[in-house]
């Protein structure tokens, strides 16, 4: 059985390379979700080359953290945030509502999604 860093590890891989990223992002919300804080403290860098996914995974280990009352780990702070906004949605009707409704990791990264819809970010 995988202990928490080697599964974040692995579905930092699978969502580097997947053409659909929402199963691993499921996953792996599951994973941080259950993780201890002293497992998220120790989660190792994801090998991740986009920019989006990075950020994307780094604000959920950002956001667990928080949940865990921790500070998040040491690597966080060294993936710089996205140049341009990214949203979830395209619709300029949205944009209004994901600027607000995003949590803060995310909106930190310049990541736009709505998170009040099933608590999966």
């Amino acid at each position: 059985m995988e202990n928490t860093a080697a599964t974040f590890l692995r579905l930092a891989r699978e969502i580097s390379s997947a053409a659909k990223v929402s199963f691993p992002l499921a996953e792996l919300n599951d994973l941080l979700t259950g993780a201890r804080a002293e497992e998220i403290e120790a989660l190792p860098f994801p090998p991740i080359d986009d920019a989006y996914r990075l950020n994307y995974v780094t604000a959920m280990v950002e956001m667990a953290a928080h949940r865990a009352q921790i500070v998040p780990p040491a690597w966080t702070s060294t993936v710089i945030p996205l140049n341009t906004p990214a949203f979830i949605d395209p619709s300029l009707n949205l944009r209004a509502h994901l600027l607000i409704a995003s949590p803060p990791p995310f909106r930190r990264r310049n990541i736009f999604i709505d998170s009040s819809i099933g608590a999966r970010v």
